[in-house]
């Protein structure tokens, strides 16, 4: 199994299939627009526009359940994201990254390290890097800054 094998839903509620970024590296984050890590928001910008030309995309999961710290509409999150922060990466709908409403992509993120075992979702802004081949080669917390692991996504962009 890959992150290609998985359908989220868009901001606008339409169902999007992973599939449409084989062969990119990715990365996955779970964010929140009221957290102390939302700051992070310049430095993957500034990352994507960096990269995405290489055939890099950050593929952004607002999620509600930390502190309820991703107040809002799915609108009013992309607002806020594009207006603050100038994202231009790709938003999806807001979903749930642990317990039994979790998202189906979230439930697998988790699961894929050394040692088969889930390693749940502690805060906002976990990152997953996905090499090419739609595998998960990396995971960042929440106090990894973007610019800590530029050269690690470089790295994967060479493969």
């Amino acid at each position: 199994m890959t992150i290609y094998d998985f359908k989220v839903m868009a901001q606008n509620g339409e169902e999007v299939s992973l599939s449409k970024y084989e062969g990119k590296v990715l990365l996955v984050v779970n964010t929140a627009t009221k957290c102390g890590f939302t700051p992070q928001y310049d430095a993957l910008e500034s990352m994507y526009e960096e990269l995405k030309d290489q055939g890099f995309e950050i593929l952004d999961f607002p999620c509600n359940q930390f502190m309820h710290q991703a107040p809002g509409t799915d609108d009013e999150i992309n607002t806020f994201c594009t207006l603050k922060f100038n994202t231009k990466f790709t938003r999806f709908k807001k979903i749930d990254v642990k317990g039994k409403n979790a998202d189906p992509l979230y439930n697998w993120l988790i699961t894929q390290n050394e040692k088969g075992k889930a390693q749940s979702i502690k805060w906002n802004f976990t990152k997953f890097l996905i090499n090419r081949k739609g595998e998960v080669v990396d995971r960042f917390g929440p106090m990894d800054k973007p610019e800590s692991f530029l050269d690690r996504v470089k790295e994967e962009l060479k493969k």
